[in-house]
């Protein structure tokens, strides 16, 4: 058994301690398989790497479903059945599957039948993203859970990958508990263990650690993700090391090469996650900007990439920067039509003098106060339906959008815009959103002659970031 964990964790630095406790679970030779495990850990954290890792090297007949993918419970049987009976869907047998299934019962009498066709094998079920399990009928979970126990006979473990511990998938009723493995975040010296794996023969390892700690430096506070950072360091390693291959600057010169590479890199830290263009993509607008060639085709680029959000989720985002950079004392002035004169206090007068917003950084904000400023700014009339709030959810899935809280059901989230004003004004132009495209395409840009960067969105008018007061109102 130590000789398995020792040759996984030779391929996978980092996981040892993961390695050896799966191993030990699911054994070897003919040994029992327990009825279910639970791995789960944040994203890019090498869950899904390890478990296949350890199921070949076991010798365990696996399936390995992506509930992204397998979205439905008869597309999600049927990938199974599939992959356990060896059935490829080709030409040759017309796509069919191995059997037509769509209800848990066929399911649970095909695994028989394909255990005892097999001289009753090991096997596994890998069930990646099973968060989207909590979407579909109550009772998959459960029975997937009980599989070993509802085949009698059939040594197989389903194995759970998610990135959101048991806790949340807890049914009411026939919820078994499966064996917890967690899966922490690489620290940061473990990141640069195996980012060091991708250092090209032709440089010294200690001249790619300090490439890589350079780019960790950028990059690290704003993710942890591996693949992420995986991605940047080999996208960039090639405009580091042009100096080099000019014959400009050694290997030492680190102020050189971060001379050359800085504008690269923050240029980068704008796509993170985001994934605008790819990587081909994104060294040819490298090279256009080294040639001084005009920007406007790296400008409309980006322009296309960011418009690509649904109708009313620019109109989210758009309310929530406003949530997020305006005071919530503010919103009366701002969002009301009809809200009085308001007298100057001693300490507003102070408040002019203090930071800006921009340079503080966004406010939390609850969700009812973001549909608030939501409604108010979109010209339609606007039913609460559950299309809304899932708009909602995708924003902070493409990290837009922060929750901060909300995971007890008493209590209500909030949120934070983590986009900048660059990024909110290029929606705000693409399209018409009511008062606040036309007062930035409009009074912005052709009546007022304010610079662009001193002014922010604020529902009926202009904001100023400098004087904190409106310049420019509508009706």
């Amino acid at each position: 058994m130590e000789v398995a964990v020792q040759d996984i964790s030779d391929g996978i630095p980092c996981r040892r301690e993961q390695i050896q406790l799966l191993v030990h679970l699911l054994g070897q030779g003919t040994c029992a398989l327990p009825s279910s495990l639970f791995v789960y850990g944040p994203s890019g954290c090498g869950k899904t790497l390890v478990t296949l890792a350890v199921l070949k090297r076991l010798d365990i007949i696996t399936a390995h479903i992506n509930c992204i993918e397998a979205y439905t419970p008869r597309i999600m049987f049927e990938t199974v059945l599939n992959q356990l009976s060896g059935t490829v869907l080709s030409s040759s047998n017309g796509y069919t599957s191995y059997a037509s299934c769509d209800n848990l019962g066929d399911f649970v009498k095909h695994i028989k039948d394909i255990g005892r066709n097999r001289g009753m094998p090991r096997i596994a079920v890998v069930v990646e993203h099973s968060e989207r399990l909590r979407d579909q009928d109550a009772n998959i979970m459960p029975v997937l859970c009980r599989l070993q126990e509802l085949t009698c006979s059939t040594n197989i473990v389903v194995i759970f990958l998610s990135s959101i511990p048991v806790d949340k998938f807890r049914a009411s009723t026939g919820f078994m508990e499966p064996i917890v493995v967690h899966f922490p975040q690489y620290y940061k010296n473990e990141v640069m263990e195996i980012l060091v794996k991708l250092k090209p023969e032709k440089y010294s390892e200690e001249f790619f650690k300090n490439y890589i700690n350079l780019v960790l430096s950028v990059f690290y506070v704003a993710t942890k993700d591996l693949p992420e950072l995986k991605h940047q360091v080999q996208l960039n390693f090639q405009t580091y090391c042009e100096p080099i291959e000019k014959g400009e600057a050694a290997e030492g010169d680190m102020r050189q090469l971060w001379r050359n590479i800085e504008p690269h890199l923050r240029k980068a830290m704008n796509s993170v996650y985001l994934r605008e263009v790819s990587s081909d993509q994104y060294e040819r607008m490298q090279k256009l900007t080294e040639k001084n060639e005009p920007d406007h085709l790296l400008s409309n680029m980006s322009h296309n990439a960011k418009m690509e959000l649904p109708f009313y989720s620019k109109f989210l985002l758009i309310a929530a920067y406003l949530a997020s950079y305006n005071p919530a004392r503010t919103d009366r002035r701002f969002f009301m039509k009809y809200h009085g004169k308001q007298r100057k206090t001693q300490a507003m007068i102070k408040a002019k003098e203090r930071s800006s917003n921009q340079l503080v950084g966004p406010k939390p904000f609850p969700l009812d106060r973001l549909l608030a400023i939501f409604y108010s700014i979109v010209d339609d009339r606007v039913t609460p339906t559950a299309n809304i709030f899932s708009q909602i959810s995708t924003l902070v899935t493409l990290r837009l959008l922060t929750q901060i809280g909300g995971d007890d059901q008493l209590d209500s989230p909030k949120y934070k815009c983590v986009v900048s004003l660059d990024f909110i004004r290029t929606i705000a132009r693409g399209f018409a959103v009511g008062v606040a495209a036309r007062v930035v395409v409009s009074l912005f840009e052709e009546a007022t002659g304010i610079t662009p960067r001193s002014v922010g969105l604020t529902f009926g008018g202009l904001y100023s970031l400098d004087n904190e007061k409106p310049i420019a109102t509508t009706g």
